[in-house]
């Protein structure tokens, strides 16, 4: 999260400032930039744009048990608790 700030914000401020404030050092934030995404963040990626496309052709009307559901119908595996974990990260919830 602290690097996350640093990136966006190190046109704006010196990065070796911003990680003296936030009590990190300059030699993690470059090691966190040169460092590949992993394959949870990927498919978590993938998974949420799947998510999205689910609750889109449902007419936003979908939660998390039938957006669950319509993934298993299309074949892919994934659990209940990671579909409404992913859909609250990213403010996706059926209507009322």
């Amino acid at each position: 999260m602290r690097f996350c700030f640093i990136e966006d914000n190190r046109r704006v401020y010196p990065v070796r400032l911003i990680c003296a404030v936030l009590e990190v050092s300059a030699s993690g934030y470059y090691a966190w930039r040169g460092r590949p995404e992993s394959a949870r963040v990927v498919a978590d990626r993938d998974l949420t744009g799947r998510i999205r496309h689910v609750h889109a052709d449902n007419r936003a009307v979908y939660g998390s048990p039938h957006v669950h559901a319509a993934l298993c119908a299309q074949g892919q595996r994934v659990g209940v608790n990671r579909v409404a974990c992913l859909m609250r990260h990213h403010g996706i919830q059926g209507r009322y």
